[in-house]
């Protein structure tokens, strides 16, 4: 049991959302809407990358702390974590820009002194929003997988 659960039931009442674990039978869900939103947002590689790696990822989510954001037993978002770092954020496209992602991450803040995480310096959509969050880039390096330009950003509670 995740030391998260007890918020569940407070976000229940708060607006009819709720975040909870990821369970298995959200795999499938949450594995669509990565693999969707991935290709959405970062138009500047080729969509094969992402189907290349999709049973990679799926893998990697059994060893991740994931919370999925849920309407109406509908998954419309998640957040990824490995420790204080963060794998993404994945919002699905008709649910974007409702304050989901802003929530999934004060989820997790609410949690954590600190957080880090990698985001292509071409998603500038992503780069705007985590600086809004109050993330700060500490790095920038190329991806080796993708050639493309990656910005590393830490987070520290105040």
């Amino acid at each position: 049991m995740s030391m998260y659960n007890e918020k569940v039931v407070d976000n229940l009442h708060n607006g009819g959302f709720m975040i909870r674990d990821i369970n298995k039978q959200d795999v499938d869900k949450v594995m669509e809407l990565w693999l969707n939103t991935n290709m959405a947002a970062h138009s500047f590689i080729e969509s094969e990358y992402w189907i290349s790696n999709y049973e990679n990822v799926r893998e990697m989510m059994m060893e991740a702390i994931i919370f999925v954001y849920e309407v109406n037993d509908e998954i419309q978002g998640f957040i990824g974590l490995m420790d204080n770092y963060i794998a993404g954020i994945f919002v699905s496209k008709q649910s974007q820009s409702k304050g989901i992602g802003k929530k999934l991450l004060d989820y997790v803040k609410n949690e954590k002194d600190a957080l880090t995480l990698s985001v292509y310096k071409e998603n500038e959509r992503a780069v705007n929003f985590y600086l809004r969050e109050s993330f700060v880039p500490v790095e920038e390096s190329i991806d080796e997988n993708t050639g493309k330009l990656e910005l590393k950003m830490s987070w520290v509670r105040n």
